[in-house]
């Protein structure tokens, strides 16, 4: 994978957390609940065995994807924080008003690895945040979904 994949600082930080956590504490636990089911003896029937293996390639994959992510990050800016930026972009915050329910989001465009729509985070490529990058405050967007609807932008930062 060569292709750049755009994160924020906090995005960043929390890849490099993550796989400190998985290489200097879950490994080393995982290593260490091999050996003790292996001490139980006949591996062929071990459950705690194969749980350890299972748990242990999970860990490994995860390590490899997380470096392969880290190896391509493009970190990116979060707006301009003296003042309003004049366009959404990738690292704006955006509050929006949907104008169908009448009711006003507050979103982070983010990259797709570290999305959390739950707390905030759209990724780039997602519907809603791809309508509206590049547009301006008080602009109305509609926002191609299978329910097309329109969304206003209220503020950028």
């Amino acid at each position: 994978m060569s292709e750049k994949i755009p994160v924020t600082q906090e995005g960043f930080q929390e890849l490099q957390n993550e796989i400190n956590h998985l290489i200097h504490v879950e490994r080393p636990q995982v290593i260490e609940d091999l050996k003790d089911a292996r001490a139980q003896g006949d591996l062929s029937e071990n459950a705690d065995y194969d749980a350890a293996r299972d748990r242990q390639a999970r860990v490994e994959a995860r390590i490899r994807e997380l470096e392969n992510i880290i190896s391509n990050v493009v970190i990116i800016s979060e707006g301009d924080k003296k003042g309003k930026a004049r366009t959404v972009k990738l690292g704006s915050t955006v509050t929006i008003l949907d104008l169908e329910m009448n009711q006003e989001f507050t979103y982070s465009i983010v990259g797709s690895v570290e999305a959390d729509p739950i707390n905030g985070k759209l990724s780039n490529v997602s519907p809603l945040a791809a309508a509206i990058i590049d547009h301006k405050v008080n602009e109305e967007v509609e926002v191609n979904v299978d329910n097309p609807y329109l969304v206003r932008i209220i503020t950028i930062k």
